[in-house]
């Protein structure tokens, strides 16, 4: 018996639904996106070049930029999508090299403030990292290495629980297990290896060295390790200008950090290196040493903006209003923008006369500490070591996005240039951490770009003036990601 038309039909049916997917045409790519007439700031040679590209034409393919030139050389792709830039200032986006994410409001702060990647550390004072996070700044993890933690990316999993667990206090884990904790992360995409407090010289050695040959950043923020073992073992990032000032003490207070990298060795340790004179020709030498090597400095100089003066409320800018002071760690009064020192509860019993006595007392020493430590980074900066912008955030009075500008401000006011200080939170992660996806307008990199209103190169603060966001090609909706007016 033939078959009827009708069951002809319906074989056919069956067998084009059947055809593989890959049979099916492609989807026709996005039409390029286009910026023309702005000015590309230059940003390579650690700031020091000034090449800037006046009516330039910037086309980008999906999430990568293509082409980058002249509009007399550089046509427009036929069917593009055009931004005319005429009178503005692009630059790459910004990278904050330490920070927390911990949730969408965090994302959108980072993003509003062109904030386009964030170098994330997940710690008791700036949570977990949010990786769910939608829109999200590009996420690079940072994770401990060699010592038990908590906080470690891989605590939870199930072969790491027991090992990671930190008990009393962090201890180091055997060799055999830091060079699987290093494989075991990297396989979780992180980025960067912390090597902490506990941390000693000959472990540190030896991770700086197994973290070079898997394509791995190294930061520090050492106490058992002396920082001059760690800088001659070619260690990345020196983190926290309260921490690497640590690499002045003398050998002497230097020896009893390996047991007692926290308590009574550790506090004389980090006095004698805060009060050291500005002028000291060891704090001299090391500030050469850091220079004469590859190490750069990252500062973070913003957890300690709200205690240097000229500082302004930051609870006062706009992207302010997508956080709340409940979720941070020792965060400013929102109605003044200082910082608030806590007394403890037995001076509840005081006068409250007294009690203000305390609080102003305890406000006058962190307001010195802070300025100790600025004039001892001031004559480190004398040497030209190279610089790496990060915030801290969100803790001590820092927010997502906002304290980034805080710490560029912060890094003309020691002496970079404008232009030296944007490319210490853009180019500069090429060139020392070899991020070369990132970081400059240019072909090949990932389509991060911020239209300004003004120069940036002019005034540091004109990096806040955003008119167009772009992350991975896509235009972002400013407005959109702050919380709606009411």
């Amino acid at each position: 018996m033939k078959p009827s038309s009708k069951t002809l039909l319906n074989l056919l049916t069956v067998a084009l639904i059947s055809l593989p997917a890959c049979s099916q045409a492609p989807a026709p790519a996005p039409p390029p996106l286009v910026l023309t007439g702005g000015t590309v700031i230059d940003v390579t040679n650690w700031g020091d070049s000034a090449r800037d590209l006046a009516n330039a034409v910037v086309i980008i393919h999906e999430d990568r930029i293509t082409d980058v030139g002249p509009a007399a050389d550089l046509p427009i792709p036929h069917g593009a999508r055009v931004i005319d830039c005429t009178g503005k200032f692009l630059i790459p986006g910004l990278i904050d090299g330490f920070a927390g994410m911990n949730s969408q409001a965090a994302a959108n702060a980072n993003l509003y403030m062109g904030v386009t990647t964030v170098v994330a550390r997940a710690d008791s004072q700036r949570g977990f990292i949010d990786f769910g996070a939608n829109p999200t700044p590009h996420l690079y993890a940072i994770d401990s290495v060699g010592v038990t933690d908590n906080w470690s990316l891989l605590a939870h999993q199930s072969d790491w629980v027991s090992k990671l667990h930190e008990g009393t206090r962090p201890v180091e884990l055997s060799p055999d297990d830091t060079a699987r904790q290093i494989v075991d992360t990297a396989h979780l995409g992180t980025r960067v290896l912390l090597l902490g407090p506990y941390v000693t010289a000959a472990n540190a050695q030896w991770i700086i060295a197994r973290a070079r040959d898997q394509h791995l950043v190294t930061y520090g923020e050492l106490v058992s390790t002396p920082y001059r073992v760690a800088i001659e073992a070619g260690i990345d990032v020196l983190l926290h200008a309260n921490r690497y000032d640590l690499g002045v003490i003398p050998d002497e207070l230097q020896a009893p950090l390996v047991e007692d990298p926290d308590g009574p060795s550790a506090v004389t340790a980090f006095d004698y290196s805060e009060r050291i004179p500005p002028t000291d020709t060891h704090l001299r030498a090391y500030a050469a040493f850091i220079a004469a090597h590859h190490a750069a400095l990252m500062p973070t100089f913003s957890l300690f903006y709200v205690e240097l003066p000229g500082h302004r409320n930051l609870w006062k800018e706009p992207a302010a209003a997508l956080l709340t002071p409940s979720s941070m760690v020792h965060p400013t009064d929102p109605a003044s923008g200082e910082m608030l020192y806590p007394l403890p509860a037995w001076t509840r019993h005081l006068p409250a006369a007294g009690q203000r006595w305390m609080e102003a007392d305890l406000e006058k020493k962190a307001d010195q500490a802070a300025l100790r430590l600025w004039r001892i980074n001031q004559t480190i900066f004398s040497a030209f070591p190279h610089y790496l912008a990060a915030s801290g955030a969100d803790s001590d009075g820092t927010m997502p996005g906002i304290s980034l500008h805080t710490e560029l401000e912060l890094l003309v006011r020691l002496g970079l240039s404008p232009r030296e200080a944007l490319a210490a939170a853009t180019n500069n992660y090429s060139l020392e951490l070899g991020w070369n996806e990132l970081g400059q307008i240019a072909p090949g990199r990932r389509a991060d770009i911020l239209v300004l209103d003004a120069d940036p190169t002019a005034n540091i603060w004109n990096a806040r003036r955003i008119t167009t966001l772009i992350e991975d090609g896509a235009v972002l909706d400013r407005d959109a990601l702050l919380p709606p007016k009411k």
